[in-house]
């Protein structure tokens, strides 16, 4: 099945709220007939377009492409959360891959918030960022684990800008009852997530990046130079960046087997109003501590922007709506009532340890996706590590790299069978709290 259209009209962007209220930007054209460029990226989500940017402020002549327009994928429909640090928790790193190599990885991931919001302040993008993510507990055990992760960064790492919420604390920032404490982070930050790959487009363009969308790869001739082959044209560059995640498809099998697409779903209520203070009272994000993670935080217009619900198949279910609300009630009792305005669905690629998956899959191709949900600030920066990666600095890059990243067994055959039945017993823990 082809993912990119299996949900999606050919050319448009989902009917989400955050389309409804994109800054409007026009279209860029079907790539024709044969190109040459310096660097051709494959994607136009935060990988590519952060990749495009920053090599052509380096002076690289790049062409990037998508196959249907940018910011289309999970990078323009995600819950905009921006998180520190990388999508496993430090302590877990440190088991994994030692000390020094997870201390690195903690550094990469307070480089990539900065570096977003240092996007954001220098293109002057509009995609109302605002500071604070609160991780919250359903039980005790979780709440034990948020509160000694909070003294870890704290004690082992020098961050001070996260702090542990008991229940009493935790009503005042998020009054559910289904939570019994968190922590707060406010180093990290949440943001509209299709304005702000709107913005990075834009700022490309500015710099000279030649982008072409509706324009699908169908296939990558290697080479001293490589040839990437489209519907209507080919691009003979000498470098070829993979920014596709999810979308990849049959492009490279290595990646493939690695790298699984799921999907994962996000309501936007009517306007809460004076509603506001019985469901966050403080207008920052919030994810919980569940295995099939419920994140939520407000819109600018005063929504509730709530993602949550999974599906085993590439296939979105007919009602989204239906699919979110059950979660959303779950931890919102007093809103089983209030309409939903706006439902939709994303694809994004997640990994065996949930770390990103970055490799050099020919001596001149570079991939970068698999980031698990934790993608606005990792995407943009491995967008960055691979143009510097171009330029001959490939240390950021080659560390990414070396995180060891199985393939899903069976390959791109056989994940999906598996991912069901391990989701299934997962969702199953959650729903009975064990």
């Amino acid at each position: 099945m082809n993912l990119l259209y299996a949900n999606d009209r050919r050319g448009q962007y989902p009917d989400s709220w955050y389309a409804a209220t994109a800054t409007p930007m026009d279209r860029f054209p079907t790539l024709k007939g044969a190109q040459k460029a310096d660097v051709c990226v494959i994607g136009g989500g935060y990988t590519g377009l952060s990749a495009a940017l920053h090599l052509a402020e380096a002076g690289r002549d790049v062409i990037l492409i998508d196959a249907q327009r940018v910011g289309f994928g999970a990078s323009g429909r995600n819950g905009g959360q921006l998180g520190s640090g990388q999508r496993v928790e430090q302590d877990t790193l440190e088991k994994m891959l030692g000390d020094p190599h997870a201390a690195t990885l903690w550094q990469m991931g307070e480089e990539a918030k900065d570096l977003v919001k240092s996007l954001i302040t220098k293109h002057n993008i509009d995609c109302h960022l605002k500071p604070g993510v609160a991780w919250t507990a359903s039980d005790k055990g979780d709440l034990n684990h948020l509160h000694a992760y909070a003294d870890h960064l704290q004690s082992r790492y020098g961050y001070n800008q996260i702090e542990t919420l008991d229940h009493a604390a935790l009503q005042s920032v998020c009054p559910s009852p289904d939570y019994v404490g968190g922590v707060l982070d406010m180093g990290a930050a949440h943001l509209h997530p299709l304005n702000y790959a709107l913005g990075l487009a834009r700022a490309a363009a500015a710099a000279g990046v030649r982008i072409f969308e509706t324009s699908p790869a169908h296939h990558i001739t290697e080479g001293p130079k490589s040839t990437v082959q489209t519907d209507a044209g080919r691009i003979e560059a000498d470098h070829v960046i993979l920014a596709c995640n999810g979308y990849l498809g049959g492009l490279n099998r290595k990646v493939a087997a690695r790298v699984m697409p799921i999907n994962n779903f996000i309501a936007a209520t009517a306007p809460l109003g004076e509603g506001i203070k019985d469901v966050l009272p403080r207008d920052v994000a919030v994810a919980d501590s569940r295995f099939v993670v419920n994140y939520f935080r407000l819109s600018h217009d005063g929504r509730l922007l709530f993602g949550g619900g999974e599906s085993y198949g590439y296939r979105f279910p007919t009602d989204i709506a239906a699919k979110v609300r059950k979660p959303m009630t779950e931890v919102f009792p007093h809103l089983q009532d209030i309409p939903i305005d706006y439902a939709w669905g994303g694809t994004l690629g997640i990994t065996m340890k949930r770390l990103p998956y970055m490799a050099r899959v020919a001596p001149n191709i570079l991939s970068a996706s698999g980031y698990s949900g934790h993608g606005v600030g990792t995407a943009t920066h491995a967008g960055a590590l691979m143009a510097r990666a171009v330029q001959g600095d490939s240390d950021g890059f080659d560390t990414m790299a070396a995180i060891p990243t199985r393939p899903f067994p069976g390959g791109a055959a056989l994940r999906n069978p598996l991912l069901v039945l391990a989701m299934s017993w997962y969702s199953l823990r959650d729903r009975l709290g064990i």
